[in-house]
């Protein structure tokens, strides 16, 4: 009984993919049928991917039909596969060629904003690197349809071997459950860095992801770590969230989903942010007692940058450290709210260097103009001096330099 599917999408404005209709059958070879603008220069190319590819699934009689909107071979390979895949039931994988060096990210590194992009759209996928946000997200939970999130685990798979993100951190969020038990196969082997745990609610949860991840490090010879980010995105999440993020010393970072959270809790989600006050405050807490980083929600109306600026200035006063973004646009402006100012830097080193002078002299406490200085107040200022250094805000010999200007 012959067996047919499609994959892909195609459409006047989709970009950089390709739609897919194959057809297994009983007999009657290959046939593939190309329509695409480049098919004078890409004929030969994308007819001998299409061939290896059947051939490396051992299908021998089939009709391909191939829509192709200036697909690059991974994703052409992906949408494939999927097909393949649909039809057969196959675990087999087609692997493409890593085309970039694999790197591994520090627990610590800062995490001020990261960009979320749909997994099962390649077009926003190849330059995202460019927009320079400190992480990618390749989404396979709520951006990806029901139906389709068989191709977006592949296509993701296959983005993480060779698109280059210019040094972001590449995170995957997986879906709930037993789904994002399945998602990890597809990711964990190939340079992903941190993974997303939507809707999480207790440490459980984690543990499963974590002995899931650990398994398969081990059976592909990973050597980076693979970091962990629970998004916590109900009542249940909140009460539970300092258990949730202290099941595995692998959880680097929590973040908060407010338009799932505000309908678990029955209430409109509004740019004042009262409603989710009360949640925000108590994960920021448990994340600092946990020593890890707390992460804001995304701001949903990407043309108001104004908004957005404010809702940043209001997160950090509440301790967050980082924020979801949706635009390319955003990044510019989370990234700037959450660095530290000039006014801080010039700040924090003086508490630093007076407290350096007065520690020499024996002094366990010491005055900055009407202000007294311990060692909170040092730690605190410390913090801020390092993650200048670590942005490029102030160079290594930062106190020689403000020794100077002090004089």
């Amino acid at each position: 009984m012959d067996k047919i599917t499609t994959t892909g999408n195609a459409g006047p404005k989709v970009r950089s993919d390709c739609e897919i209709t194959l057809e297994i059958k009983s007999s009657g070879g290959i046939s593939i049928d190309l329509k695409s603008k480049v098919k004078a220069l890409y004929c030969d190319s994308i007819t001998s991917e299409c061939l290896e590819i059947l051939e490396h699934f051992k299908i021998k009689n089939a009709t391909l039909q191939v829509s192709d909107s200036g697909a690059l071979p991974f994703v052409i390979a992906a949408r494939l596969e999927a097909a393949i895949a649909r039809l057969t039931g196959s675990e087999i994988q087609y692997l493409p060629e890593k085309q970039l060096p694999d790197y591994g990210t520090e627990k610590e590194r800062f995490r001020f904003s990261r960009l979320y992009l749909p997994g099962n759209n390649p077009s926003l996928m190849i330059n995202a690197g460019l927009h320079s946000a400190d992480g990618i997200i390749l989404d396979l939970e709520d951006s990806v349809a029901p139906e389709r999130k068989d191709e977006a685990r592949i296509l993701v798979r296959n983005a993480l071997r060779q698109v280059d993100f210019c040094g972001a951190e590449r995170m995957v969020r997986i879906n709930q459950g037993i789904k994002g038990i399945e998602d990890l196969k597809y990711v964990i082997p190939h340079n992903v860095n941190l993974i997303l745990v939507p809707k999480c609610e207790s440490g459980e949860e984690i543990k499963a992801v974590v002995e899931e991840i650990s398994s398969l490090r081990k059976s592909s010879k990973q050597k980076n770590p693979v970091w962990l980010m629970p998004i916590i995105e109900s009542a249940k999440g909140v009460e539970s969230c300092y258990e949730i993020i202290t099941s595995s010393h692998d959880v680097v970072a929590v973040a908060i989903g407010l338009e799932d959270y505000t309908s678990d809790i029955g209430v409109q989600r509004t740019s004042e942010g009262r409603e989710s006050l009360y949640a925000r405050t108590r994960i920021v807490n448990a994340a600092k007692a946990a020593r890890i980083q707390p992460i804001d929600s995304v701001y949903s109306d990407v043309a108001d940058n104004d908004g957005l600026r404010r809702n940043v200035q209001e997160s950090k006063a509440l301790g967050f450290e980082g924020m979801g973004c949706i635009h390319p646009r955003q990044i510019a402006v989370i990234r700037e709210g959450f660095s530290p100012s000039q006014e801080e830097i010039g700040k924090a080193s003086k508490i630093v260097l007076a407290f350096e002078e007065a520690s020499g002299k024996g002094l366990g406490v010491v005055a900055l103009g009407s202000k007294m200085i311990d060692q909170p107040v040092v730690n605190r200022a410390l913090r801020t001096i390092n993650l200048a250094v670590k942005l490029g805000m102030l160079g290594d010999n930062w106190r020689a330099e403000a020794a100077g200007e002090d004089h």
